[in-house]
Formats: C-alpha cells, sequence, structure tokens
C-alpha cells in the first residue's frame, strides 16, 4: 500500500518505518531537520528495536503522492493545520488513522477535513489509543522503548471498512493492535492517566517512575481522582479501584521513560496540556465542577513552556 505518515515525529517515523520494512511505500512528511537527516542516512532506530531503514520518500511538505491510507501523526496544536493541508494534498478521501493523545481530537479533524472538501468524513476517520512508547532522540533517530500496542473500535458503521484498511496495513508490525469494544472509554482512560503523569513529570523534571514517590504521587492522584470525576460526569464510568491500578501499572511499566510533555518542555516546544489537562477542565467547568489541581497543572506548564528546564526546579 502507499501510506502518507503526517506529521512524522517520534510515534508517526517508528510507525513509518515499521511500515516500510514490511514492503509499504511510505511518504514521511516532518520537521526540516529532521527529514534531511532521514533522506541523507535513512531513519535510525534504537532502543527494544534496532535497526536502520532507508526513507527516501521524506519530505517537508505533501508531495504528489496518491496514498490509500494515511497516518495523521501531528501533535494535537498542529492537527487543525495538518487536516486542512491533507485536504487539499489528498482530494480523495482515504482512511486515516488518529492516534493522538486528549480528548475531541475527531471532531476538530473532521471539522478540518470537511472545510477542506472531504465528504462524509466520518466513514475515513479511525480514531485510535495509542501506547507504543517511542522519543524522537534528534534528526533521524527515535528511540524505541518497548512494543506497546495500537486500540482499535471493532468495525462498526460508518467507518467499518477504513478500520479494517487500516487494521491490515498495522497488524504484524513491531507492536500489537487489539480491538476493543468501548473505544470511547478507552480513549477517556488513556486521558485521565496522562493528566494525572505527563503534568507531574513535566513541571519537576522527573521520569515517570518518580511518581511513585512523594510528593509526587500525592499531586499525581489528585489530577487522576479529577479527571476521573469529569469522565463520569460525561457518563464514562470508572471504579477508582480500576483507575489507580492502571496508574501504578502504567507507572511500573514505563518507569524509565520521560513523558512527551515533559520532553516538550525540555526542547522548549509547545506541550499538548490543552488537549490533555485542559480539554478536562474545559469540560469539567461545563459541569460546574471545581478543578483546582487541574487548573493548576494547566497554568503552571503553560508558564514554563519555552523557558530552560533548570528553571522548573528539577529534582530528578
Amino acid at each position: 500500500m502507499r501510506v502518507v505518515v503526517f506529521g512524522a515525529g517520534a510515534i508517526g517515523s517508528l510507525f513509518g518505518a515499521s511500515l516500510a520494512h514490511g514492503g509499504h511505500e511510505v511518504l514521511l512528511i516532518g520537521r526540516p531537520d529532521h527529514v534531511a537527516a532521514v533522506r541523507a542516512h535513512g531513519l535510525r532506530i534504537t532502543g527494544s528495536l534496532v535497526d536502520t531503514v532507508e526513507l527516501p520518500a521524506a519530505t517537508t511538505v505533501p508531495a504528489d503522492f496518491a496514498p490509500d491510507a494515511v497516518l495523521l501523526t501531528s501533535k494535537t496544536f498542529d492537527l487543525a493545520a495538518a487536516a486542512s493541508l491533507l485536504a487539499i494534498e489528498v482530494p480523495k478521501p482515504v482512511p486515516t488513522l488518529l492516534p493522538q493523545n486528549g480528548l475531541g481530537v475527531e471532531d476538530e479533524v473532521a471539522t478540518a477535513l470537511a472545510a477542506g472538501g472531504w465528504t462524509h468524513t466520518e466513514r475515513w476517520i479511525v480514531r485510535a489509543v495509542n501506547s507504543v512508547p517511542a522519543t524522537l532522540l534528534g534528526p533521524g533517530e527515535v528511540r524505541a522503548a518497548g512494543t506497546g500496542e495500537l486500540l482499535l473500535g471493532r468495525p462498526a458503521s460508518p467507518n467499518a471498512v477504513a478500520t479494517r484498511t487500516l487494521a491490515r496495513l498495522l497488524r504484524g508490525r513491531e507492536f500489537k493492535l487489539r480491538y476493543v469494544d468501548d473505544l470511547p472509554r478507552e480513549i477517556w482512560r488513556k486521558a485521565i492517566l496522562n493528566a494525572a503523569i505527563n503534568p507531574v513529570t513535566a513541571l519537576h523534571g522527573v521520569v515517570n517512575g518518580r511518581l511513585r514517590e512523594e510528593p509526587y504521587h500525592t499531586e499525581s492522584l489528585a489530577l487522576l481522582q479529577e479527571a476521573v470525576t469529569v469522565a463520569r460526569a460525561e457518563g464514562v464510568k470508572f471504579r477508582d479501584k480500576e483507575i489507580r491500578a492502571d496508574l501504578e501499572r502504567v507507572l511500573t511499566a514505563t518507569a524509565e521513560n520521560r513523558s512527551s510533555m515533559l520532553q516538550d518542555l525540555d526542547r522548549g516546544r509547545r506541550t499538548e496540556v490543552q488537549a490533555i489537562s485542559g480539554e478536562v477542565l474545559r469540560r469539567g467547568l461545563a459541569h460546574d465542577l471545581d478543578l483546582p489541581a487541574t487548573r493548576r497543572a494547566v497554568e503552571a506548564v503553560r508558564s514554563f513552556s519555552g523557558r530552560p528546564a533548570a528553571s522548573r526546579g528539577q529534582s530528578s
């Protein structure tokens, strides 16, 4: 198949390398320095996977490339712009995967694609929950920190055909793919866990495993509980015991990982705090909920964006 990976950062590059290794024709679209390195030397993968994958079709803008599928892996704050450009460059709709963190991602993309001329966007967009760990170490190099998995909703109208197409494309690669009965609940589960982990690790400059220690553990649990309260107000039920066990499991499994929000702050880049904690806060306010820990976390992460890591008082 011919596949466009739009927004080839860490996870997009890893997916693209996996698909190219499997014999698919892959076009990576990413940042200029990353694209230049990949075109010159291939994409180097280290960590749990070690390989160098040749990806000569890497570029900074969409080229004359008619894909059979798209992996739209841009960060949440770039999604609307990326989807708008995608609709222009790929005017014929194709199955499009959205593996982003956060809430409400599919609605934003559907709006942008429809404005750009795609019809029946609900048939083509396939939301996914991604737990494949990947870190962009530098231009042309990605670290894979384990296999992880990609969750898809079971094929059903209106996007059953697109879901099956993407599942065939992605199954059997260097990560697990699994169907789930209630994907919206799994999207909320990931958002809750991200809201509990990412801001604390980012603000304190610590790896995930340190959140099992105080004072980080108490901060993380406060954010977890507020996010669960919002999910319940939205009709998505989690038992306290269930979601706390999920948090402990993730902290143990990813103990040495540096969260994506921490990596973004370290690089002076914009974070995805709005799509994660900010969206939890927005929805909570719509239900007249008081979320002081979440509000403080959102404000703090925003205030530190673009500032040197040392100013955050790192303790790692």
